[in-house]
């Protein structure tokens, strides 16, 4: 069934990864929107080495906070398959199951070339592979820099050819902040933007001036 005309437009939240060297973007929208979103921020303090008598004068922050997101993210060939839909016919949802999956592989070219160089004796020490800039995308307000920390993946349903029909991956990732990455790297931009998103809006959800009606207390009386 169509959706109504009058009916609000449904945002899809996505992942996107950026090949820096290139420019080329792979989006991935969720098939269907998880439904719940978890997220925890760990501030990060900073400390001071301990010396005997001495107090802290004030809380201090030594860069953002940790930020961590958990969803589940659900893949489902049905619909595809009733329609006739040959590419779910022959792999089922392998194609977007793997594109998930492909986010935590280093490319298999450059795995190629850094041991082709090992070998000819011009690379001593492989260096690590070129991980893409991957975003968290969660509709306007929240498109952020984010690491894949861990997939689980469940599949459910099998086909004659034991290829998924569907299954839920639940994803793990922690937010790459300004105090993770270089002030020229693409993702620091990205974050300081989300978090300056984030003070715009809290600004709208406080309430300043005199709270003595609001809350009977005289907070600037009792700071004096």
């Amino acid at each position: 069934m169509s959706p109504s005309p009058l009916s609000p437009r449904l945002l899809k939240g996505a992942i996107v990864a950026i090949d820096l060297a290139t420019s080329q973007q792979t989006t991935i929208a969720f098939q269907y929107n998880p439904e719940t979103l978890t997220r925890t921020l760990t501030p990060s303090q900073a400390t001071e080495p301990e010396q005997p008598g001495k107090r802290a004068i004030a809380l201090r922050y030594s860069g953002a906070p940790k930020e961590s997101f958990s969803l589940e993210v659900r893949l489902d060939a049905s619909d595809a398959l009733e329609s006739g839909d040959a590419t779910a016919k022959n792999l089922g949802i392998y194609p977007q199951l793997f594109a998930l999956e492909v986010l935590v592989y280093p490319p298999s070219q450059q795995v190629v070339d850094h041991d082709r160089l090992l070998n000819q004796g011009k690379m001593e020490v492989a260096s690590g592979y070129d991980a893409p800039l991957t975003l968290l995308v969660w509709g306007p307000q929240r498109v952020l820099p984010v690491q894949l920390t861990s997939m689980t993946i469940t599949e459910t349903i099998f086909d004659t050819q034991l290829n998924p029909i569907q299954a839920t991956l639940k994803l793990d990732m922690h937010a790459l902040t300004y105090s993770d990455l270089d002030p020229s790297h693409k993702g620091y931009s990205l974050f300081l933007a989300y978090q300056k998103s984030k003070e715009r809006q809290a600004r709208q959800g406080v309430t300043g001036g005199d709270t003595r009606n609001l809350l009977g207390v005289d907070i600037r009386a009792r700071l004096r």
